[in-house]
């Protein structure tokens, strides 16, 4: 440094004549090796450390370029190439102002290079600043003693005005894109014997429809996301330009800072570097991009670099590199061959063992005695129309009793690596099958429910306690139809499932059937048909723990014996769980049981998450269904249903959330923000979803499980959709709405998700299919498929009460399962419970929202009069409009006189309580515009007699009630008229889950 330097470095430091060594010493080893002694995993470079990603392509020179541009690499026609961008700042700090670098390594360059190494291997270092900051390696030298030994970067700047004003530069020119902005080499190289030369990448102008946006945003990682968003849709090139300057015009090679001119020795065109389409976050692919190491004297000899900075860059690029790759285990040579995407697997149609599908079938309670429907079996199947015939009601039989949903499973032959190769329930298939099925009813001996054992709130609950504590006859409470076979293409076959006597009591308890169709191997189940009893004739009093009662819903395995070509396949078996009928067999809950489920698996490592979420079917989902639950729940109809400001299923509205654009950046974000995240919102009822959580009670406990929140997995994906790192594939991705669309090695995973997404995964308090025992990975024998008890298996007893601690024992309840262990933990009977879930029962914050399970037990519904009133095109605007705002309470029928006869009239006439349709809409101009083409609508609200039969009828039809013809009534935003519910339900135990408060 010259006098006029505060601090001169001293002489023995010598930056004029040992700037190598003393950069060597500044860069590796105070910087890189300290950072890795201090723990630094895996180890990074010195400079350039953040990588935003690396892509695959190939450099194709132009075949009109002149011969005196056929140097070294130039010389060559089409090299494979692999290009590394990155930011020369830290791994998390953020993008915006850093300086962007590229390196680019190809192969098919043989020979002896410039660094002495024998290989095919050429690499090109490039920023996108034309010039350096510095000029030759003294000065760098003097630059990195101030800020590394000093640490006063800033005193130096003050005397180097020159450097100062470079680098003020440097960091004005942001970037949106690494793929739209132009690189340079900035330093000098030989271009054969007589000239030399400098070289720039210069970006084509982006694909149709891509135009070259240049807009950062303040997310710290936005330029990885660019990238992968940008080559996941369209290929990228950039030219490769070459500025040749003769030796004898004398330009300087230690003169970094200083442009040559354009003018007089124009940047000519030599090739093209092609990216192709590509997955930039496939696995492994950033790694190799981080593993690769660059050095601009990996090149040929003819285009060997020039000037002093280049000296310093050939050593410490390679002993940094070396440093790196040593501490990682990593190898220290050059790959002689770039890498290639992992080869397809072989197809292979041995098949080795037999998979049964949906791993989990569900089907629910009807009582109808003849007669089924099947359950969904893709995620979003076609509606079921509602006719114009009460007797064609798609849910109900000809005398109005709903009809059981059966759950139908498929068996397919899989291969070694499990791939599916062929249905081997299918007619043709060769195979033969012993279906085997044992369903079970162990609830009336099982513990009662109180919370959810697996959160600290179980701590404040009451304790879990035996069910019928008198009864010593534990068996008498079990109702257990043993296990039943049929032999699959033998004519059509059923079998009747039936417990013995409850309580040795009665008739034997019917659990179900099972059967295959004619001509087909595949096996239907259904379940009980809605019996629900005490023995000792006493009435059902609370929602979820009545002594002495049962039910007849059930669960347990489904197994096979498969035979084929004469031998018998090992079986991956499934399981079957009976549940409570649907009556919104439209809708899903916004986190369902596949969700959760998916999470859990994701969370124990057992199942892969996604690198990034797909928009149709991680993204949309979420809102589209909190729209949709506007048909059973009147806050959600005036929060996100038709017309409303949040109507997601708007073609707008779908356009913009699938929009990865920075324009709309702010727009996921705010959405996003609307979700509950317990650190910042907990126990608030704003956040969505409007749905109580597994420690609900009222008054609401200050827990963040008060209310529901969506799955880690989902705000994680929500987290990437907001910073546009997601397929925007709506349109682009089949949605499948009949099984006949799915292709053969999807027909599994479909399968699985369709009958698990009609599940709730809500509040589990307890629950309507499955509870909290599902939350537990040791309930799986692999993702989705729950394990099973060995044949004979004894479980353990647990003692008189059931804690959070007993009942995670080894081989304990939460391990392998027996026939009855999934619905153990339910209500008894179910009834009790679906006619106490309701919503806003705080009505001082809001009457309708939060709410329970209103996709499977509606809250306030459209009835079938106000539907005819939206349909009549004779009627005043405001009267159809006012129709269709009117929401009727669901649970109508159930009387007025108190809570004990409702839930006691639930279990006797549970058929009763309407179904919600998907009927059309008008069709008549204004109605069309007015109204949606779909309307879902329930089917029926017959009022039952209270079992002190003195119903109390004009309540019910005014809870119940119709909008008049003859004059408009009160409009509002989608949730319109709300039904009164006269008996209070605020302080019945199914609410009030901390009588001594929460500990």
């Amino acid at each position: 440094m010259t006098a006029k330097d505060s601090s001169p470095i001293p002489p023995c430091f010598d930056c004029a004549t040992n700037a190598t060594q003393r950069l060597d010493e500044m860069f590796i080893a105070m910087g890189q090796m300290k950072r890795i002694a201090l723990g630094q995993t895996p180890a990074e470079r010195a400079v350039f450390r953040k990588l935003h990603g690396a892509a695959h392509g190939r450099l194709v020179m132009d075949p009109n370029r002149p011969d005196s541009l056929r140097v070294g690499v130039f010389a060559r026609d089409e090299l494979p190439a692999w290009m590394r961008f990155s930011s020369d700042t830290g791994p998390t700090s953020p993008d915006l102002g850093s300086t962007l670098g590229i390196g680019l390594k190809v192969w098919g360059v043989d020979g002896v290079n410039a660094l002495g190494e024998t290989g095919d291997v050429a690499d090109f270092i490039m920023q996108n600043f034309p010039v350096f900051f510095v000029d030759n390696a003294e000065e760098m030298c003097e630059f990195t003693y101030a800020g590394t030994v000093l640490k006063d970067y800033p005193g130096y700047l003050k005397t180097h005005p020159k450097t100062d004003g470079i680098l003020n530069a440097m960091s004005a020119q942001v970037d949106g894109s690494v793929l739209t902005t132009q690189y340079w080499a900035i330093l000098p190289f030989a271009f054969g014997p007589d000239r030399y030369a400098k070289y720039s990448l210069v970006p084509e102008a982006p694909p149709p429809g891509h135009p070259a946006v240049n807009v950062p945003t303040d997310d710290k990682n936005y330029l990885a996301t660019d990238l992968a968003n940008r080559l996941l849709d369209n290929e990228y090139r950039f030219t490769f330009m070459v500025q040749v300057v003769p030796k004898s015009a004398g330009y300087p090679l230690d003169k970094a800072t200083e442009k040559w001119p354009t003018d007089q020795y124009p940047y000519q065109p030599v090739a093209t570097l092609i990216l192709p389409k590509q997955d930039v976050c496939a696995r492994g692919q950033g790694d190799y991009g981080q593993e690769l190491a660059f050095n601009i004297w990996r090149t040929p000899v003819e285009q060997a670099p020039q000037g002093s900075i280049a000296a310093v860059r050939k050593v410490v690029y390679n002993h940094g590199a070396d440093v790196r790759h040593q501490a990682n285990g990593q190898p220290l040579q050059q790959p002689t061959v770039p890498r290639t995407q992992a080869p397809p697997l072989p197809k292979d149609d041995c098949i080795v063992k037999a998979v049964i599908y949906p791993p989990i079938g569900i089907a629910r309670i009807g009582n109808a005695p003849e007669g089924y429907v099947v359950g969904p079996e893709v995620p979003n199947p076609k509606p079921l129309m509602a006719g114009d015939d009460p007797a064609q009601n798609p849910y109900r039989d000809a005398k109005g009793r709903l009809l059981p949903q059966a759950a139908r499973f498929r068996i397919y032959g899989v291969n070694a690596m499990g791939r599916i190769v062929r249905e081997l329930t299918a007619a043709d298939s060769g195979a033969d099958i012993t279906w085997k099925v044992h369903l079970s009813n162990q609830k009336s001996a099982w513990y009662s429910f109180q919370l959810a054992l697996d959160i600290p709130e179980a701590a404040s609950a009451d304790p879990s306690t035996l069910r019928n504590p008198t009864v010593t006859d534990r068996k008498a409470l079990v109702l257990d139809a043993g296990e039943h076979k049929i032999h699959a293409g033998q004519g059509k076959q059923s079998r009747k499932l039936v417990a013995g006597k409850f309580m040795h009591q009665g008739e034997p308890v019917y659990l179900g059937r099972m059967w295959c169709e004619e001509g087909d191997h595949r096996l239907l189940v259904t379940g009980g048909r809605g019996f629900s009893s005490s023995y000792n004739g006493t009435k059902a009093i609370t929602f979820g723990n009545n002594e002495g009662w049962h039910d007849d819903t059930s669960d347990g395995p489904v197994d096979a014996v498969v035979r084929l070509n004469g031998m018998e396949l090992p079986v991956t078996p499934a399981w079957i769980v009976v549940a409570p009928p649907n009556y919104g067999p439209q809708r899903k809950s916004v986190r369902t049981m596949w969700d959760l489920m998916r999470d859990m698996a994701i969370q124990a490592g057992t199942l892969p998450k996604p690198t990034r979420p797909s928009f149709t079917h991680d993204i949309y989902p979420v809102f589209e269904r909190m729209t949709g639950l506007q048909w059973v729940n009147a806050g959600f109809a005036a929060g996100f249903g038709w017309n409303s400001a949040n109507d997601f299923t708007k073609p707008d509205w779908i356009a913009r959330l699938n929009d990865r654009s920075l324009a709309n950046q702010e727009t996921r974000r705010v959405l996003k923000n609307s979700f509950r995240h317990d650190d910042v919102d907990s126990w608030s009822p704003m956040p969505w979803p409007w749905v109580y959580g597994d420690a609900m009670s009222i008054p609401p406990a200050q827990t963040p499980r008060q209310y529901t929140s969506l799955t880690q997995t989902q705000l994680e994906f929500l987290d990437q959709w907001v910073a546009g790192d997601f397929d925007d594939d709506w349109g682009k991705v089949p949605v499948y709405t009949e099984f006949d669309q799915v292709p053969l090695d999807q027909q599994g995973d479909v399968l699985t998700r369709a009958a698990l997404d009609f599940c709730l995964a809500d509040a589990f308090h307890p629950g309507c299919e499955m509870t909290w025992p599902v939350r537990a990975s040791t309930m799986y024998m692999e993702p989705f498929r729950f394990a099973h008890a060995p044949k004979g298996w004894v479980e353990p007893g647990m003692g008189a009460i059931l804690s959070s601690d007993t009942v995670t024992i080894p081989n304990g309840p939460l391990y392998g399962q027996l026939p009855g262990g999934i619905t153990r933990w339910m209500a008894v009977p179910w009834q009790t419970d679906t006619g106490s879930c309701r919503s806003g029962y705080d009505p001082g914050y809001d009457p309708n929202v939060p709410t329970f399970w209103p996709a499977r037990v509606p809250n306030e519904v459209l009835t079938r009069e106000n539907y005819r009133i939206v349909m009549d095109a004779a009627q005043p605007t405001q009267v159809r409009l006012a129709a269709f705002a009117n929401r009727a309470a669901w649970v109508a029928p159930l009387g007025t006189t108190s809570y004990t006869d409702q839930i006691n009239n639930m279990i006797h006439h549970f058929d009763h309580l309407g179904v919600v349709e998907v009927n059309p809409g008008p069709t008549d101009p204004e109605g069309a515009k007015l109204f949606p083409p779909l309307i879902e609508v329930e089917d029926q609200h017959i009022p039952i007699p209270d079992v002190d039969d003195t119903v109390d009828t004009k309540a019910v039809r005014t809870a119940h009630r119709t909008l008049s013809t003859k004059a408009p009534a009160p409009s509002g935003g989608g949730g319109g008229l709300r039904a009164t519910q006269p008996v209070d339900l605020s302080r019945i135990d199914k609410v009030r889950r901390f009588p001594r408060g929460l500990r």
